[in-house]
């Protein structure tokens, strides 16, 4: 309870932060996201396609979910534009840079946490402006993002001894450390209670309001999706395709109870019929 007290008080903290933050925040040109025609497969001599001919244009600053059945591509799709994972076709650009491997400039966060545990929550976040050249700024940097996801109390604890939720605060504050012009975020929240996860998902969307980063992230939750998102890409079954493209024409910020307005209902019987569409294909059904 301590742990959540002390989030749901992170927008007072977000208040006392922005005068330092601001100096830092994107250029609104910037993260434009262009996935051209891309194409990913797995194995040697047994080519195996597991992502085909995938084109999205995502502009500066949009937040975008990408949704789609087990073994349809996402994470790798996520992966490829993170620069972890070789495309077989096609091309990836960041602001019209090519993708060619890792870049501070494109954060992401795991399904896991991937905090060095030998390290404390301090130490974690201020690895990236560290190994960027920041020096003795990496620290304030570390601690105004702590700040933001409400774990500042927490910043000399080691990571095992933090909560699944604090875990992965701890790594969205790591990877917005860098101030980066994209952010990729696959399946953070699917391992917590839902609770926990609705706490996460409104304080992400406070923090996103506050730096405007492009968002791309991956999810097998509709509601989710729906409560995050601009704009949601759903994929086929495996090789993935995307096979619909749909808008969420909500306005923000979005309080809890959006949940039952017309429009997101809407939005989410769009999802699930496409989804329930492309299960149904994957077992061979109608």
């Amino acid at each position: 309870m301590e742990a959540l007290r002390s989030y749901d008080k992170s927008e007072e903290t977000i208040g006392a932060d922005r005068s330092r933050s601001a100096g830092h925040r994107l250029n609104p040109l910037q993260g434009h996201v262009l996935i051209d025609n891309v194409s990913i497969q797995f194995g040697g001599d047994k080519v195996s396609p597991v992502v085909k001919n995938v084109t999205a244009d995502i502009p500066p600053g949009q937040f975008v979910c990408i949704l789609g059945p087990s073994g349809c591509g996402k994470s790798s799709l996520l992966n490829a534009v993170a620069g972890l994972l070789p495309i077989a076709g096609g091309a990836i650009s960041v602001d019209g840079v090519a993708v060619r491997g890792p870049s501070a400039e494109r954060g992401m966060v795991f399904q896991q946490h991937s905090l060095f545990p030998w390290k404390t929550v301090l130490q974690n976040v201020a690895f990236g402006p560290r190994m960027a050249g920041k020096g003795g700024a990496a620290e304030s940097i570390a601690r105004t993002f702590l700040g933001l996801v409400g774990l500042l109390p927490f910043a000399n604890r080691y990571p095992s001894t933090l909560s699944g939720g604090m875990q992965q605060r701890v790594g969205i504050a790591r990877a917005l450390a860098n101030y980066p012009r994209v952010l990729l975020m696959d399946e953070p929240f699917g391992a917590l209670d839902a609770q926990t996860r609705l706490m996460m998902q409104e304080g992400l969307l406070k923090i996103w309001s506050e730096f405007a980063t492009t968002v791309l992230f991956v999810t097998h939750d509709v509601d989710e999706a729906v409560f995050l998102a601009d704009r949601i890409l759903v994929m086929s079954a495996g090789p993935g395709r995307i096979v619909a493209d749909i808008a969420v024409d909500m306005t923000r910020p979005r309080p809890g109870d959006v949940v039952t307005c017309p429009e997101f209902l809407r939005c989410k019987k769009e999802c699930l019929t496409c989804i329930r569409d492309q299960v149904n294909a994957s077992f061979g059904g109608p």
